[in-house]
């Protein structure tokens, strides 16, 4: 069905409700495996019934922050999810307990037990107010950014729309749009200050109330992390830190000179040639018809897949007044649809938001028809495996959306990968320091913040930016608010992206089936396992991220941006 035809009806809580203390009562009481299945399976068709509502009203009323009825619906869901959470766990609590668990795991699998075992450890009904508060407060961030309107370049520019300014080949331009931007949060620095200490607070209270020491570990049970640990997260770190940053300091150099500049400034960081960065040849029909004739001949799977995204109109791509920020891919159970929401503004982010939305559609589009969903999807970074690694599968095409200017993306896409990885692991070290210290006060958070830049990202200055160079540029990074502790997710995939991309550089077919075997193995496997049937290296082992750069580095040598 299309986008537009499927319809939204708010779910009956009640009824809900009173299904689900039915099934809890029911299924202790079973007399065989497959009356539990059967409970098991009613289970799913509500759950799938909630996530379709829930999708189609979070989706709405990004597309218009504005539009009053979709933002009523989802401060509805804000409210009502915590709610709900009590009865599906009470009944999880029986299946967890099953007499004939041995039955269930042949049918649901092993690693559908483990991951409610952590879902369990997340929740009591004593926290629900809380859960709900946490709602509230990252929903009004959401709706504060996508209120931004800034003059600039005689147009009124969102925080999508403005990157084109800031990556202007003009660096006055970029200085000036990047000026505008630290005045815009300067302005909303009191009331974001505020949200971001209030959800601190509530997170940690969650995690008191629960019996955690902190909301870190909270954070990695509610992300579902089920085969590594804050320690593995940590020494991960230590290695960006010693073997990589170097290394990305050592391009930025580089890059500094390509610009004719003796340092780099903030309003530099993203504009890696004097001429700008690559830009996409045509706006949104011209892109989408390129990826729909790159998917068609990458393999029958992914032409399968952007047929039916095309057809259904499964796409909301282009910025515009009111809409929220940035871009991502969910999913509509009920119709089994992925969606992708997206912020076109004619830079090279346009192509590499649709392929990396992409990747994960396709991953939700091979799921579409497992029976639990639970299942369908992997725990972050290995759904983002599935996205950075279409992006990076992505490049024997790109003359379809770069023209004569292909190579000079290549060069500049491998470039962006190495130094993306520091700052996401800044973001990640952030959060976790924040949440092991949660009485810091929002000043201290900001000088944290610029420490770690300096950790991280020490060949930036943040001249003529006071609010960013005083460390409130974090305020900017939506996870940082909306999903704590989910970043670093994007280090990890990235690695094992390039991981891919290096095979694929020796055998394209081969290395791209080995990604379809991660990609169809959905929510079955750990990140652990679906890395190491694929043959690659864990992130975490030592040396890893090392040998990556160094691969990275040999191709940059031999095409060098310019």
């Amino acid at each position: 069905m299309k986008f537009q035809d499927m319809k939204y009806q708010r779910p009956d809580i009640t009824a809900i409700e009173m299904a689900y203390q039915d099934m809890a009562q029911r299924f202790p009481l079973c007399a065989s495996a497959q009356e539990q299945l059967a409970l098991l399976e009613r289970h799913e068709k509500l759950l799938g019934d909630i996530l379709t509502m829930n999708s189609l009203a979070y989706i709405r009323s990004s597309i218009d922050t504005n539009d009053v009825f979709y933002k009523e619906e989802q401060l509805f869901f804000d409210e009502t999810m915590p709610q709900l959470q009590e009865y599906i766990q009470q009944f999880m609590d029986q299946v967890l307990v099953s007499e004939f668990r041995p039955e269930l795991e042949k049918a649901t699998g092993q690693l559908f037990f483990r991951n409610q075992e952590i879902a369990k450890k997340t929740f009591s009904p004593e926290i629900i107010p809380l859960m709900q508060e946490e709602n509230r407060l990252a929903t009004e961030y959401e709706q504060l950014l996508a209120s931004a309107e800034i003059s600039i370049g005689g147009e009124i520019c969102n925080l999508s729309q403005i990157i084109r300014y800031q990556t202007d080949c003009d660096r006055a331009v970029r200085q000036e749009a990047w000026e505008k931007t630290d005045a815009f949060f300067t302005e909303k620095s009191q009331r974001l200050d505020e949200i971001y200490d209030a959800l601190v607070k509530c997170r940690t209270e969650q995690a008191h109330r629960l019996g955690y020491e902190n909301f870190v570990q909270l954070g990695y049970d509610r992300l579902g992390r089920n085969c590594y640990s804050p320690e593995d997260v940590a020494e991960f770190r230590e290695q960006v830190a010693q073997e990589l940053v170097p290394v990305v300091h050592r391009l930025k150099e580089k890059q500094a000179e390509r610009l004719g500049l003796s340092g780099l400034c903030f309003w530099d960081e993203d504009t890696l040639l004097p001429t700008g960065n690559p830009k996409p040849v045509g706006g949104e029909k011209e892109l989408l018809e390129a990826a729909h004739r790159m998917y068609r001949e990458m393999s029958p799977q992914t032409g399968e897949f952007f047929d039916f995204m095309v057809e259904n109109n499964l796409f909301d791509l282009m910025s515009k007044k009111g809409k929220a920020g940035g871009g991502y891919c969910t999913e509509i159970p009920n119709y089994k649809s992925p969606f992708i929401f997206s912020n076109f503004n004619g830079t090279v982010d346009d192509v590499q938001v649709l392929t990396h939305e992409a990747g994960h559609a396709f991953a939700a589009f091979r799921a579409r028809n497992l029976p639990y969903l639970e299942n369908m999807t992997p725990t972050m970074e290995s759904a983002e495996v599935h996205s950075m690694s279409m992006e990076l599968f992505s490049r024997p095409w790109d003359e379809g959306f770069f023209g004569e200017k292909a190579n000079v993306f290549r060069s500049y896409q491998l470039e962006n990968c190495l130094d993306f990885i520091p700052y996401g692991t800044m973001v990640d070290e952030f959060q976790t320091r924040v949440y092991e210290n949660p009485q810091l006060t929002p000043i201290q958070r900001k000088e944290l913040w610029a420490q770690l830049e300096k950790k991280y990202r020490p060949w930036l200055t943040f001249e003529g930016l006071p609010y960013f160079e005083a460390g409130g540029y974090y305020q900017w990074k939506h996870h940082i608010y909306s999903s704590p502790m989910y970043y670093i997710d994007y280090c990890l995939a990235q690695i094992t992206a390039l991981e891919f991309w290096e095979l694929s550089e020796k055998d394209w077919q081969g290395a791209f089936a080995r990604y379809l075997d991660f990609v169809n193995s959905a929510g079955e496997k750990t990140f652990r396992c679906l890395v190491h049937s694929a043959g690659l290296k864990l992130p975490f082992e030592s040396g890893c991220v090392k040998e990556v750069a160094s691969k990275v580095l040999t191709y940059l040598e031999k095409n060098p941006l310019k």
